[in-house]
């Protein structure tokens, strides 16, 4: 058992060159990564290659898994407890996202104390990042703009109490086949995270916290199932478990919510539990998860589910969370699955209300934060349009006119089959329903309309009667960014109305990019085994920064210039020993 990962070899001496370092400006040069901005989501590229790495990650998973090959990794169980016999632990999911969402998160978790609604809350000994850990895909740049540059600037160098860092791998850190999650969390050299001591030796660990408390973080390779080794382990650590402990479990993704669209999305969870933990006679307390981005509790006869996954990623809606489950799901085909018991929602971050009024704003930030899909939209609409004018006309027009048109019926079938797909692209999970096909074929309807309303209204004007090719060429100029502005309030009306039925909730939310409503938990645990949970929220995150006037070195290179004001999100949860 390993007391402190953190190596013996010099990380004073290395902590003190990367002090000497600190930025005396924003500029990248200085800052030695480059601060980005939010992921748009609905950028064709990015949708294109998203899409694509998804679906190789679905076929081709297996072939690239590297959990089989961790079996000769270390196999060390940590054990973490302050000084005074207790702990203070933190935990944060999906923040490799834009940088003044990510940093405002950054920047709360390495403070040495915070204040918030009365409570005194100390920085945490043990930080624990529960997936997601960069956007859109995994890479080295990605990582280290849009992830440790951030943390690095939060939390230059460790500081007296030695925080350690331990990370479960989300979707998006599985896009490489985990390649840069390994080269980054698993390493033998630089076990350093910024200030923060990389503690684990896989891609899932076991930690002993104090009273008899453990954290256990799975890999499950994004649902799929938990690997041999990986359960050889956990099998290794069940010998340490006895009637007394209690387990915090934290995985990838909450399937106890999903498992109501996919009822075998809990599975490896629930065998996980019932195979390894329940035989010991422990406990487990609580499940923790990132994935959905917004902070949700439910709360059962004997444990608390918890989402937490707002640590820097876009806003995704509380209002369609179910108010009551039921873990393991009744319909599962798992013959062996735990005996199903009821959960209740007892609170959510954003409030119901407040997440209903992020939704309608995606008509003013769909085309501000995705200029690519206004313009791929205008140009398809443009397209559509001169093949319903060719047709309404009743033009041949000369060779280079008919080489350059596009016949109507491949753009009605194009518009159709897009509109479909992107009510329940092949990629997202859970099963096609009725209502995905009827709102997607209203879609394409209704884009159909935009279209003919559009041609009726460009042939009205004398600019389709000039010499071609100035026709085409006033319709890419002047048709195209008006409809391709249409076209995209149209996408965002769809996006609403279908998001009132359970659809593309999350490009409603994802093609808004919100980077407000951030939270994260820190988690105290007493010496005596009394366990508390602080949901620290953020309603607003810092949007200028500055360079710190403290040039200490556990400083945070950079502060907001208006301060952020945390809060909780509800009160202090307790469990009792």
């Amino acid at each position: 058992m390993t007391d402190d990962p953190t190596p013996v070899d010099g990380p004073d001496d290395d902590s003190f060159a990367r002090s000497a370092r600190r930025p005396r400006s924003t500029d990248p040069l200085e800052l030695g990564f480059t601060p980005r901005k939010p992921v748009p989501w609905l950028a064709p590229l990015l949708l294109i290659s998203t899409g694509l790495r998804t679906l190789l990650a679905m076929l081709f998973g297996a072939y690239l898994d590297k959990r089989e090959l961790q079996n000769a990794f270390g196999d060390g169980i940590f054990r973490q407890v302050g000084p005074d016999g207790g702990l203070w632990l933190d935990y944060v999911a999906d923040l490799g996202d834009g940088f003044n969402s990510t940093y405002s998160v950054a920047y709360l978790l390495a403070q040495p104390e915070l204040q918030v609604d009365g409570h005194r809350l100390p920085r945490a000994q043990t930080l624990v990042m529960g997936g997601d850990q960069v956007y859109p895909s995994a890479s080295y740049s990605a990582y280290e703009d849009r992830c440790k540059g951030p943390y690095q600037a939060a939390l230059p160098v460790t500081p007296p109490g030695r925080p350690t860092l331990f990370a479960v791998p989300g979707n998006h850190d599985w896009y490489d086949g985990l390649t840069a999650f390994l080269r980054l969390f698993v390493r033998s050299r630089d076990r350093h995270f910024g200030g923060w001591a990389t503690g684990q030796s896989r891609s899932y660990f076991a930690v002993e916290l104090p009273a008899d408390w453990w954290l256990l973080g799975l890999d499950d390779q994004s649902g799929s199932y938990l690997d041999d080794p990986q359960l050889t382990y956990f099998d290794a650590v069940a010998k340490k478990l006895g009637p007394q402990s209690r387990v915090i479990v934290a995985v990838p993704a909450p399937t106890w919510v999903k498992a109501g669209d996919d009822p075998s999305a809990y599975d490896s969870i629930d065998y996980f539990i019932r195979t390894i933990v329940t035989p010991t006679g422990a406990q487990v307390r609580l499940l923790v998860s990132g994935d959905l981005h917004h902070y949700a509790r439910y709360t059962g006869p004997d444990r608390q589910l918890i989402t937490c996954g707002s640590g820097g990623a876009y806003l995704y809606p509380t209002h369609h969370l179910p108010e009551r489950i039921e873990v393991p799901p009744r319909d599962t085909l798992s013959r062996r699955a735990s005996r199903t018991r009821p959960y209740d929602l007892v609170a959510r971050f954003p409030d119901k209300a407040r997440s209903r009024r992020y939704g309608w704003g995606v008509f003013g930030r769909l085309p501000r934060r995705n200029p690519g899909f206004t313009t791929l939209l205008g140009t398809l609409h443009t397209l559509l349009m001169l093949a319903m004018a060719g047709v309404a006309a009743n033009r041949g027009g000369g060779t280079e006119q008919r080489l350059f048109s596009v016949p109507l019926v491949a753009m009605l079938v194009v518009t159709m089959l897009g509109a479909g797909f992107f009510a329940k692209p092949p990629s997202a999970g859970g099963k096609r329903h009725v209502r995905h096909w009827i709102l997607g074929v209203g879609h394409g309807l209704a884009h159909v309309a935009l279209a003919a309303a559009g041609t009726w209204a460009w042939l009205s004007l004398p600019l389709y009667d000039w010499t071609w090719p100035l026709p085409a060429v006033a319709a890419a100029v002047v048709y195209g960014p008006v409809i391709g502005f249409l076209a995209a309030e149209l996408v965002a009306a769809y996006l609403l109305a279908a998001g009132a039925f359970g659809v593309n909730v999350n490009e409603l939310f994802a093609g808004q990019g919100i980077e407000d409503a951030k939270a994260f938990l820190r988690i105290r645990i007493d010496p005596d085994g009394t366990l508390t949970i602080y949901p620290v929220a953020v309603d607003r995150v810092a949007r200028d920064w500055k360079v710190n006037a403290d040039t200490s070195p556990e400083a945070s290179w950079l502060t907001p210039t208006r301060p952020l004001a945390p809060r909780l999100a509800e009160p202090p949860i307790t469990l009792l020993p």
